[in-house]
């Protein structure tokens, strides 16, 4: 299954030529297709970087670890690379994700870095409910809890006999004519 993908391959090949070989500016190959111009630029170095496969949409997400996103950071660092150049060099799409990551690293040096697990949790804990201790009840617990259970009964009797009455009136009311 592909990525959905903004521009596809064959409109951003089509952009990056109109620059290269027609040698129409930036600026105005941009206007004519309704992009931006930082998207074109990126195009454009990507294609010069690595041909046709630097147009093409990546496959699926990737997970850097945090030695990779700690030698991508002291590489800028000590190379005086802008963003775009590493984002060539490194292979990686966006310069957002390396902008997070030197936020992470400032903020928690090499602990930011590493993989967070986020979302719900796979499995939930349950706690299970504790059963009442079965306490020898006292004598008047006893006889309270009896008479609760005597006076349901009787109510369920005193439904059941209206019940039965209502039955035979409607019974007798049938047979008289």
């Amino acid at each position: 299954m592909e990525r959905k993908v903004k521009y596809n391959c064959e409109f951003k090949l089509r952009c990056v030529e109109e620059v290269i070989k027609r040698h129409n500016s930036v600026k105005g190959t941009a206007r004519a297709n309704n992009i931006a111009e930082s998207n074109l630029t990126c195009w454009i170095s990507r294609y010069n970087e690595f041909g046709i496969e630097g147009l093409l949409p990546r496959q699926k997400n990737k997970v850097y670890t945090a030695d990779f996103k700690l030698k991508v950071i002291q590489t800028i660092e000590n190379k005086s690379l802008s963003l775009d150049e590493a984002c060539l060099i490194f292979k990686i799409p966006a310069q957002s994700t390396i902008i997070s990551w030197q936020r992470k690293y400032a903020k928690d040096d090499l602990a930011g870095l590493e993989l967070k697990s986020r979302g719900r949790p796979a499995v939930m804990n349950f706690k299970r409910k504790q059963r009442k201790t079965d306490k020898p009840l006292t004598r008047e617990e006893e006889l309270l809890k009896e008479l609760e259970y005597l006076r349901a009964e009787n109510e369920i009797l005193k439904k059941f006999n209206a019940l039965v009455q209502a039955e035979q009136a409607n019974q007798n009311k049938k047979l008289k004519p």
